[in-house]
C-alpha cells in the first residue's frame, strides 16, 4: 500500500468541526490582526512550552529573523551556526548584515559540535544558534557553559521540536531566545505559514511585540525599525484547536519511532547510532534518543552507509509507494550564496559533508497505521536482502 511521508489532511480532517467553529469565531469578531485570538495562542504557547513569554509571527524564518534584530545583531558580528541544517538559521544570520560561521555537527544526533564550535570563535562572534534538529534537544548545558565563556548570546532554532525536552526543560526556555516553527510539516503544523518567538527575559518580549509591528508603539510612533511580521488572527485560532492534540501527536510520532527502532534494529546490517561503524558491514544507521531528551520525532532519519547506497534505498522506497525525503542534500557552507564569505566561516566540515550524501528520512507522522509501518519496514528488509 502508498505510503506518504506526511498526510496532514489525516490529521486535519478529524478536527474539521472545530476548526470550522474556530473559523467561524474570527470571522464574526471581525478582528483579523492581533487582538483576542492572538494573545490567547500566545499565552497557551507559553504554558505548554514553560517559557515566561510567547510572541507569534509571521513564519518560523521571520522569528529567527527578528530574534536577531532584538538582539542587536548586525553588520561586523559573526553568529555560530550548524552546517547542516534548513537554510533559514543561516539566511536570516546573513539578512541582519552578520557572518554566518558554519561549524560541524554530531554524527549521532545531528546536533551541533562544540568542538567545531570553539574553533571557529572570534573576537566578532556574538552569538550561537544551537538547532534542536529533527525534534532532539541539542546538548544544552555544555553549550551554555560555552556561551558564557565567550560572552554569547543563545538562540536556539526549535522550527522542529515543539515539544521537546532537555533534562525536563522545554527546548526554547534555554537560551536567550527559542524561535518555532508552524509550517504543515511541523509536529504542530498550520493551514500556511506561522511561526513563534520564546523568551524569559519580560523587557526582550517587549522588544519582538514592536518589531513584529513595524517597530511602532504606541501607534504611528517608531522608536526603531520593525516589520510586518504578525501571524494572522485566524492562523492562532486554528492552531489553538491543534494545540490541544499536540501532546497525542507527539505520543504517535515516538510510538512510531521506537515500533521502527525495536523492528529494524533486529535486521542484520543496521545498526544504531553511537555504535563505531564498520563500513563493511553496516548499511543503515538508526537514530537514536538520548536518555536525557524527550525526543519528538519531526523526523525519523536513517543514515544509509556507503557510496550511491542512499539513493538507491531512496529509489526502492518509491517504486514500493513509500514517501522518503533527503533533509539535507547541501551543507550549507557549501551553499553558493555563502561562497563569498570569509574564509574561516566556511571552514570544511566532515561530518556535515558525509550526511548530506547518507540521511534518509522516512514517514513517522503519528497518524501511520501499523500496516503502513509494516509496510515501510519490510521494503527496507527487502532492500537489505532480510
Amino acid at each position: 500500500m502508498p505510503v506518504p511521508l506526511l498526510d496532514v489532511n489525516a490529521q486535519n480532517r478529524p478536527l474539521e468541526q472545530e476548526l470550522i467553529e474556530a473559523f467561524t469565531r474570527v470571522l464574526r469578531s471581525g478582528r483579523f490582526i492581533l487582538g483576542d485570538e492572538v494573545e490567547a495562542f500566545e499565552a497557551e504557547c507559553a504554558a505548554f512550552i514553560g517559557a515566561g513569554h510567547a510572541v507569534s509571527m509571521s513564519s518560523g524564518t521571520d522569528a529567527l529573523l527578528a530574534a536577531f534584530m532584538a538582539l542587536g545583531i548586525g553588520p561586523g558580528d559573526e553568529v555560530l551556526c550548524p552546517a547542516f541544517t534548513f537554510f533559514a538559521t543561516a539566511g536570516c544570520i546573513a539578512r541582519t548584515g552578520a557572518v554566518p560561521v558554519f561549524c560541524d555537527v554530531c554524527p549521532v544526533t545531528f546536533n551541533l559540535d562544540l568542538s567545531s564550535a570553539t574553533a571557529r570563535v572570534t573576537p566578532r562572534t556574538k552569538a550561537i544558534v544551537p538547532v534542536h534538529l529533527f525534534g532532539q534537544a541539542a546538548e544544552m548545558d555544555a553549550l551554555r557553559d560555552f556561551a558564557a565563556e565567550y560572552n554569547l548570546q543563545v538562540v536556539e532554532d526549535v522550527a522542529q521540536s515543539i515539544g521537546a525536552t532537555y533534562h525536563g526543560c522545554g527546548c526554547g526556555t534555554l537560551g536567550d531566545i527559542g524561535c518555532f516553527s508552524f509550517f504543515p510539516s511541523k509536529n504542530l503544523g498550520g493551514f500556511g505559514d506561522g511561526g513563534l518567538v520564546t523568551t524569559n527575559d519580560a523587557e526582550l518580549a517587549e522588544k519582538l511585540r514592536r518589531i513584529r509591528n513595524h517597530g511602532m508603539h504606541p501607534r504611528y510612533y517608531h522608536s526603531s525599525v520593525g516589520a510586518n511580521f504578525r501571524m494572522d488572527a485566524l492562523q492562532c485560532a486554528l492552531l489553538r484547536v491543534k494545540l490541544r492534540h499536540l501532546g497525542d501527536y507527539t505520543t504517535g510520532r515516538v510510538v512510531n519511532a521506537n515500533y521502527y527502532i525495536d523492528h529494524l534494529s533486529r535486521m542484520s546490517g543496521v545498526v544504531q547510532a553511537g555504535v563505531a561503524v564498520d563500513s563493511t558491514t553496516a548499511r543503515i544507521v538508526l537514530p537514536v534518543a538520548s536518555a536525557r531528551n524527550r525526543h519528538v520525532w519531526n523526523q525519523f532519519t536513517l543514515r544509509v552507509i556507503g557510496p550511491d547506497q542512499r539513493e538507491a534505498l531512496k529509489s526502492h522506497l518509491a517504486m514500493q509507494g513509500i514517501g522518503c525525503e533527503i533533509y539535507y542534500p547541501v551543507a550549507l557552507h557549501h551553499q553558493e550564496c555563502f561562497k563569498h564569505l570569509p574564509a574561516h566561516a566556511i571552514q570544511t566540515c566532515p561530518v556535515s559533508e558525509a550526511l548530506t550524501h547518507e540521511v534518509l528520512s522516512i514517514p513517522v507522522y503519528p497518524e501511520l497505521s501499523a500496516s503502513q509501518r509494516d509496510e515501510v519496514i519490510s521494503a527496507i528488509g527487502v532492500w537489505l536482502g532480510v
